[in-house]
């Protein structure tokens, strides 16, 4: 019963915000966010042979970088919540995917509609935090994967030095909901975002987590000095 409240709680911020979401993420990292996706495709380097399936894709940034700069041979594009899967469509219907065959799907991370090993590789960004069983959400992307297959992650981080880290914690927690108050009219689902970034764990613990859900070969690599962070992984 947590785990619905929960879900059902994320699912009604992200659809609250998802007309908005791609102009808040502008605002709000001062557009470095955009180097974070580059990032996230660099470690991806999808070939045209790859079948990628993209969980937690939202509007489809990442789908849509991996189309621009390492274009694969399909994307599954996917979310739980229809609003952002709505805006992803109509980015698509705009030319966003560069001809790759990207499909949408609405779908739950922690139960994915796939047999085993059907994909090549797996993307997530900003998803870890927000489900209700990492773990398990781990699991899942790995039970879809070819044996070696790729696991690609991005996700907000902690900053290894202390006085970036409290810097950005300042920030965080005054004008993180600020902006998405202004923005989204929605200060209470912001501080809710607020909130699962400062308790998000640590790098290292998220890597031991990727390790004991049946990857290997785990990596990452900090952004913007641990804002973020980029997590590759092998089945």
């Amino acid at each position: 019963m947590v785990a619905d409240a929960h879900a059902a709680r994320v699912r009604q911020i992200f659809s609250n915000i998802a007309r908005r979401y791609d102009l808040f993420n502008a605002l709000s990292s001062f557009g470095i966010y955009r180097s974070w996706l580059a990032r996230t495709a660099r470690a991806a380097a999808c070939t045209p042979a790859d079948r990628v399936l993209d969980v937690a894709g939202g509007t489809g940034d990442v789908a849509f970088e991996l189309a621009r700069r390492c274009p694969p041979a399909s994307i599954e594009l996917t979310d739980f919540t229809p609003e952002m899967l709505e805006v992803a469509r109509e980015r698509i219907a705009a030319g966003a995917a560069r001809g790759v065959d990207v499909g949408v799907r609405e779908v739950d991370a922690h139960n994915l509609p796939y047999t085993d090993g059907s994909f090549t590789m797996v993307t997530c960004a900003y998803g870890l935090r927000n489900f209700s069983d990492r773990t398990r959400a781990m699991r899942e992307a790995a039970r879809v994967l070819v044996p070696g297959g790729r696991y690609v992650v991005l996700e907000f981080a902690t900053p290894p030095w202390a006085p970036w880290r409290a810097l950005y914690g300042w920030y965080l927690g005054h004008m993180i909901p600020l902006i998405g108050g202004v923005l989204c009219g929605d200060r209470s689902g912001f501080e809710y975002l607020r909130d699962s970034i400062r308790g998000f764990p640590p790098q290292e613990v998220i890597c031991d987590e990727l390790r004991r859900s049946g990857f290997s070969a785990v990596s990452y690599r900090n952004c913007t000095g641990g804002i973020a962070a980029v997590y590759t992984a092998v089945k």
